[in-house]
């Protein structure tokens, strides 16, 4: 299927601040407008008018939602295919059940893009209603096979389509030698649900044996106060940077100065941050939650630990320092599995998923 002409509509949230969802967001409408398709967005966090209202909780909820509720009619009468990030919580409430019943009522299909390492436990609650929802969507897609089976134990069929990684931005370089002195890097926000606690006192561990070790935090989050006073206890001030939310170009530019990517994450489905980091050779450890499992292979992408647990992520550090050739076997089957996330790869699979909503051959030029 070409994607020259297609008319698509791609809800779903931007950065700033980015994030994994917003990212993919802004990197699919760039990719997909340079396919030539005609990219209409509409954006699910868009900037608050006027910007005092953004100060006023309850009422800012609903004068960003009438604005988004109206986009979504008009935009739907005017594209071929709505495709709708969405995620759990208040955000699939807010955002996603509305559009998919706006885009069947103007009889635009709807493919649910749907990610988030927490829809189990949202789907215990809510499946009845995502059922409901669901029913006028066309078509249900996840990144992973983690997320495929949690919506099968719930009823709903969903069909994998990968994230996609910018290899061009996010490219390799060699292994280096690091001594005594590896640099850690998280690139999670600060948040409880990805633990950097554990990545604080992993490195207060691993420090024992590598002496000048020093860990980067690349992110913002409610729990910055309470991890500098972790990293002041434990005498390691000085080791950690905390670096704040960084863009994509200092993303790579962080993993260009790293020996391993840590992620420590309590709560996961398929992480870019780790998929970026392979990208740019950079070897991974991670906690083996959610999909994480299904995007990685301990021992040969990446080395898995248990959530939680520093002292086996300490473990799993000095293994991938003083292990022959383990670092250079991570590497090289690091770039090989990254590869099938390249947008190539992706192309293909979401040329395919449009394809079984909206034939090629359909492009309903009577609509307007």
């Amino acid at each position: 299927m070409s994607f020259d002409g297609l008319r698509l509509m791609l809800v779903g949230p931007l950065p700033p601040p980015a994030g994994g969802m917003a990212n993919q967001t802004r990197q699919l409408a760039d990719k997909l407008a340079l396919e030539g398709a005609k990219v209409e967005l509409v954006q699910t966090n868009a900037p608050y008018r006027p910007a005092w209202l953004g100060g006023m909780p309850g009422v800012r909820a609903i004068a960003r939602l009438l604005p988004y509720l109206a986009a979504l009619w008009r935009a739907a009468a005017r594209n071929d295919v709505m495709h709708v990030m969405a995620n759990s919580g208040w955000s699939w409430h807010l955002f996603a059940a509305p559009a998919i019943w706006i885009g069947w009522l103007r009889a635009c299909p709807v493919i649910v893009n749907y990610r988030g390492g927490e829809a189990e436990p949202f789907l215990m609650k809510h499946a009845s209603v995502v059922r409901l929802s669901m029913a006028k969507a066309a078509l249900l897609v996840v990144p992973s096979g983690f997320l495929q089976g949690v919506f099968g134990r719930f009823g709903m069929t969903a069909t994998i389509l990968p994230n996609a990684v910018d290899v061009e931005r996010f490219s390799s370089t060699p292994p280096r030698p690091c001594g005594t002195a590896p640099h850690l890097v998280v690139t999670r926000n600060l948040e409880a649900i990805y633990d950097n606690e554990t990545a604080i006192r992993a490195l207060d561990l691993f420090r024992r044996q590598f002496t000048g070790a020093r860990l980067t935090l690349a992110g913002e989050g409610p729990e910055k106060p309470r991890l500098e006073a972790l990293a002041l206890e434990l005498g390691l001030r000085e080791a950690i940077v905390f670096a704040g939310r960084l863009d994509r170009d200092h993303v790579v530019a962080l993993y260009g100065c790293a020996d391993v990517m840590i992620n420590p994450s309590r709560v996961d489905n398929t992480p870019n941050s780790v998929l970026e980091a392979l990208a740019c050779g950079v070897p991974v450890v991670s906690t083996d939650v959610g999909g994480v499992p299904f995007l990685v292979e301990d021992g040969r992408t990446a080395l898995l630990v248990p959530p939680g647990d520093p002292q086996a992520m300490c473990d799993a550090l000095i293994r991938l320092f003083t292990t022959d050739g383990l670092i250079h076997r991570l590497h090289e089957a690091g770039l090989a599995h990254v590869a099938q996330f390249s947008w190539p790869a992706v192309r293909r699979r979401l040329a395919d998923t449009y394809s079984t909503v909206l034939p090629a051959t359909d492009r309903r030029p009577d609509k307007r």
